[in-house]
């Protein structure tokens, strides 16, 4: 960074900035904006903004993410507070990020003529970025990593209908890592995660595999892996 940019905030300010991934070209991607203003311009950043003086924080995400990329109805879960004093140029801001969770299916993306593009990266390939949202992207990326083995978090990145393949592969790429394919279905079957529903997946080459769907998606503890 090497353009100087006048302080305008006297005191600290609060912030909300979301880290969005979802599961597309067999990888994990982070849905990014490109930034317009200086020193950032041509830079990539996550959603995100000041905090509302009547809004509350889950209030302030859930807006910022529909005003900046045109999600909503989405997993949504506080992260982390980011508050390294030199992180905005523009003056004190802390930043209290949240991870979003989003089938890629169907998704229409937008942005505000703020900003010059609305794009999905995949996380291990990410852009040059603005602030220090390459390592809220990094954290969240671990939360959900983490969260993968304790919850059946995986639901809020899949279709309302799916194959079994398509749910191990959704863990695969989050883990870094294969699975046993009859230990996996074993283990999503013994608690109940899933039913099967009469319907088949059409337009495969191969046998047309079964579909399924969640018992129910919300967020529940199970110990998965």
């Amino acid at each position: 960074m090497t353009a100087k940019v006048k302080r305008k905030y006297k005191f600290a300010v609060m912030a909300v900035d979301v880290a969005i991934f979802t599961i597309k070209e067999n990888k994990l991607h982070s849905l990014l904006i490109q930034m317009k203003k200086k020193p950032f311009s041509g830079m990539w950043a996550a959603p995100g903004g000041l905090i509302r003086g009547t809004e509350s924080l889950d209030i302030a995400a859930n807006r910022l993410l529909l005003e900046k990329a045109g999600v909503k109805n989405v997993y949504l879960e506080q992260l982390y507070a980011f508050g390294e004093p030199s992180r905005d140029p523009f003056g004190r801001v802390v930043s209290v990020a949240y991870f979003a969770l989003i089938p890629s299916r169907g998704i229409i993306l937008k942005t505000t003529k703020e900003y010059a593009d609305v794009r999905w990266f995949p996380v291990k390939k990410l852009p040059k970025m603005a602030y220090d949202h390459k390592k809220i992207i990094g954290t969240a990326a671990k939360r959900l990593q983490a969260k993968l083995g304790y919850t059946n978090i995986v639901y809020s990145l899949l279709p309302k209908e799916f194959t079994l393949t398509e749910m191990q592969e959704a863990y695969e790429i989050i883990l870094g890592k294969k699975m046993d394919k009859r230990n996996f279905r074993k283990k999503i079957f013994s608690l109940k995660l899933v039913k099967k529903i009469a319907k088949k997946q059409q337009g495969e080459a191969n046998r047309p595999a079964n579909l399924y769907k969640f018992t129910a998606r919300k967020l529940k503890i199970v110990e998965i892996l």
